[in-house]
């Protein structure tokens, strides 16, 4: 089982994750339909927003047909797209609002960490920028951790960056 491990603070915003991801899902550069996005609500904070894969991950269970399951051999979770309706209970019930409905088929999607092998952590980790990079999933740590709205996250960064100025950019 992988993880994507990230450190917001080493974000370019380059979207090079993006662009990976829906080249992978989706045949062509097609930022909305990527299954990570970069969201910047504060000036110079670019923010990668994915699955944190969590542990008893709340997304399953609020599922009315049963379309979300873990895969055993990557942790992630995968979204049977015959099954899914498009109900959005994914994502009220996901602490980071991550899924969100595909921009045709209107049906859930979410990071399924490319079979074990994220596309989005290798052109991060190619450009050198290492806001994201693969890990080994070990138990322990709570993923659920990482499970915020890309807001929280822009919060909690802009205090350690602009300290004091952080109230008048938030």
């Amino acid at each position: 089982m992988v993880w994507i491990a990230r450190d917001y603070l080493n974000c370019s915003g380059c979207r090079r994750c993006e662009v990976a991801c829906s080249m992978r899902h989706e045949g062509k550069i097609w930022p909305e339909a990527s299954r990570i996005r970069v969201f910047m609500h504060v000036p110079t904070l670019e923010i990668p927003h994915l699955c944190a894969q969590c542990d008893s991950p709340p997304c399953i269970p609020s599922c009315p047909t049963m379309a979300l399951s873990v895969s055993e051999k990557t942790g992630a979770i995968l979204v049977d797209a015959d099954k899914c309706v498009g109900c959005g209970n994914c994502i009220d019930a996901c602490p980071g609002r991550v899924p969100f409905l595909h921009p045709v088929t209107k049906k859930a999607i979410i990071c399924d960490l490319c079979d074990g092998d994220p596309l989005c952590s290798k052109v991060c980790q190619e450009a050198r920028y290492n806001a994201l990079w693969t890990v080994k999933k070990s138990p322990g740590p709570s993923y659920k951790l990482y499970a915020k709205i890309p807001e929280k996250v822009t919060e909690e960064l802009a205090r350690r960056v602009y300290k004091n100025l952080a109230e008048r950019l938030i």
